[in-house]
């Protein structure tokens, strides 16, 4: 009897490890799953804005990763568009014996993901007159030529769209960022058409400037060379530096319609810089003021929404009795109560400079919190 019960039980026990079939087993759970962490920024009338980063490098120069990597990290980013610009005259970090194909190799997996990628390639010349990315190019190998002249010309005549990369780049321009005759001359060919304001970790006001003046387009980009979570810290800033271009449709020809429009800002490390014509639909889609839902011993309670990924920083101008805060940060997605010296039946309106908004050099976005 103990013989047959004790049997039995092992037979119990081992019925789970019997019934499963032989062979491989495989555990999915195990493996990350890869999905798009879309990035909340508002069209504005009339356009799409596309989220863009027209400057990161592969192993085809001195990167650290395979072209179909960098379209990964830009779907995972919430990316719209991406440029492959590595150096067009190669790297002495470049492998061996490698042709111009990170396009090709890169291609087949932007057209799965849903990600424009742009035929590019960057410039790379000692200062004056520095580097540049040419954008849209049809031959990147014929931009490989001695005179630095001679390959923008070459960009320009392929259709191709020019950006100053990195003007205030510290290798470069130690002492203060310069535009220098060599500059004026690209420019007054109308062989520059956008401008750097953003640089892996830099930015330079002076670039701002030249952007209004000039009429160049406003970019701001990584330049990423690691692993793009091996370089940022996502954990304090979640959305990757890009330019957004405001485009009729999600199209290359869409794309590079807007760009040569002027169509464009940026957005780094919660700071948007871009013409006010751009900015303002931005800001007024992205931040809700609600009427007061209380009166209470003369002030009024209010709430102050923020719709999109950028924190905003609120500054206030002037003087007033409200006893509103001078300051005020919005968080991302959130919505916060608002207490104003107020009797209802009032209408008040409250002016704060937007800190983290530029519209030109120190030139802040002004914006009215209006209630009654």
């Amino acid at each position: 009897m103990k013989k047959t019960l004790l049997t039995f039980c092992i037979t119990f026990l081992l019925l789970p490890l019997l019934a499963q079939k032989e062979g491989t087993i495989v555990m999915n759970d195990v493996v990350r799953q890869h999905y798009r962490q879309e990035i909340l920024i508002p069209d504005i009338p009339g356009y799409i804005a596309l989220k863009c980063d027209f400057h990161i490098h592969t192993v085809f120069s001195d990167g650290s990763v395979w072209p179909t990597v960098r379209v990964t990290e830009a779907f995972e980013d919430g990316l719209d568009a991406i440029a492959l610009t590595d150096h067009i005259e190669g790297h002495p970090k470049k492998m061996p014996g490698q042709k111009r194909t990170q396009y090709e190799v890169a291609l087949p997996s932007a057209q799965s993901y849903g990600i424009i990628l742009v035929r590019a390639g960057e410039i790379s010349r000692s200062m004056p007159p520095g580097h540049f990315n040419a954008l849209f190019l049809k031959d990147v190998d014929a931009l490989d030529v001695p005179d630095v002249m001679d390959a923008i010309g070459e960009a320009v005549r392929q259709g191709g769209f020019i950006i100053w990369n990195h003007p205030g780049w510290r290798k470069q321009q130690p002492d203060t960022t310069k535009w220098m005759k060599e500059h004026q001359a690209i420019w007054e060919k109308g062989w520059m058409h956008g401008i750097e304001v953003f640089n892996e970790k830099e930015w330079y006001p002076e670039a701002i400037q030249w952007a209004m003046e000039k009429n160049l387009a406003i970019t701001g980009n990584s330049d990423v060379h690691d692993f793009y979570e091996n370089f940022y810290d996502q954990n304090k800033y979640p959305i990757r530096p890009l330019t957004l271009v405001f485009a009729k449709e999600r199209t290359e020809e869409s794309l590079k319609e807007a760009m040569f429009a002027r169509r464009t800002a940026t957005l780094f490390f919660n700071k948007l810089v871009g013409k006010k014509e751009f900015i303002e639909p931005i800001i007024r889609q992205s931040i809700k003021v609600e009427a007061p839902h209380l009166y209470q011993d003369g002030y009024a309670y209010f709430t102050v929404k923020n719709l999109t990924d950028i924190e905003f920083t609120l500054v206030k101008t002037g003087t007033d009795k409200s006893e509103l805060p001078d300051r005020i940060v919005l968080p991302r997605r959130a919505t916060i109560v608002i207490r104003a010296k107020q009797t209802k039946g009032q209408e008040m309106v409250y002016t704060y400079n937007l800190e983290n908004v530029l519209t030109g050099v120190e030139q802040y976005y002004e914006y009215k919190i209006s209630i009654k």
